[in-house]
């Protein structure tokens, strides 16, 4: 016989279990989409991988199969376009017959491993107002898109899990000195635009939670900080530094939470914004 204790466990580690389910992730092709997908399949999902980039995903989806013996699928899709999102909740509906997770992972960011003169110039006076628009359109708008088109189906159905995807700028202001290395070099200027995007998503999330929590449906924020990935040495060492666990976060570090967030394991959470960060924001 178990003892009690085996017995906890056992359900304990039990939420956190996905078998059946059924997730959509956008911008399932970049390095924490891929990661945020590995995650819910070991849990047992299925997984609908979106980006604009469908070709990538298409490849990718083969190997979630193969690794977790899940059914996974690919879609391509503009999260930006009302029609498309429609599209991508009726194929996926098509497919599966039920969406229970969302992952609002699809975003724009400042990128210093693809940075250049040119970006590092732009700074908040002379800050084009098409890049405010197009980072607002992809980050805030096409969140509330997916939010609403499939949020509603969830609602529909009386269950579901959205986690949406901010940043440690949405909550605090971004550090411009990081971006400045010893040489005088300046990498980038974070943009305002990121900034304001990822505090209104923050804020979507509470109207969302708000709005559906008596449909069964919870919305949540995962809050993650610098993802170590191919960018200058001393940016790394400065952002390490700057941190209280000293190093910046590997795509995996944020595995655990996104389950976490998806799984019944948060049946009593919603509204909330998850900070993982390494201590990023206690400074």
């Amino acid at each position: 016989m178990r003892s009690i204790a085996e017995s906890v466990e056992a359900s304990t580690l039990q939420v956190f279990n996905l078998d059946g389910r059924v997730a959509i992730v956008t911008g399932a092709a970049g390095l924490l989409g891929r990661m945020h997908c590995n995650a819910l399949a070991s849990a047992g999902a299925n997984v609908i991988a979106v980006d604009l980039k469908e070709q990538e995903c298409e490849e990718f989806v083969i190997q979630l199969g193969e690794n977790y013996g899940v059914r996974a699928m690919s879609l391509g899709t503009d999260i930006t376009s009302a029609d498309q999102v429609c599209t991508m909740r009726e194929r996926a509906l098509a497919a599966f017959g039920r969406i229970d997770i969302l992952v609002n992972n699809a975003g724009l960011n400042d990128s210093i491993e693809a940075s250049s003169a040119t970006g590092a110039s732009i700074t908040l006076e002379n800050y084009p107002i098409d890049i405010w628009e197009r980072f607002l359109a992809i980050n805030l708008t096409g969140t509330f898109l997916c939010c609403q088109v499939i949020g509603s189906e969830m609602a529909r159905c009386k269950k579901g899990s959205i986690v949406n995807v901010a940043s440690t700028y949405a909550i605090v202001a971004p550090d411009q000195s990081l971006y400045e290395m010893s040489d005088g070099t300046k990498l980038l200027t974070k943009s305002p635009a990121y900034v304001a995007s990822k505090g209104g998503m923050l804020s979507l999330t509470r109207y969302l939670a708000s709005y559906w929590g008596r449909s069964g449906v919870r919305v949540n924020a995962l809050s993650p900080g610098g993802v170590e990935n191919g960018q200058e040495a001393e940016f790394i060492e400065k952002y390490s530094s700057r941190t209280p666990l000293g190093r910046m976060a590997t795509a995996y570090d944020y595995s655990g939470a996104l389950l976490f967030l998806s799984s019944d394991a948060s049946s009593y959470m919603t509204g909330a914004n998850l900070v993982v960060d390494g201590g990023w924001t206690i400074w």
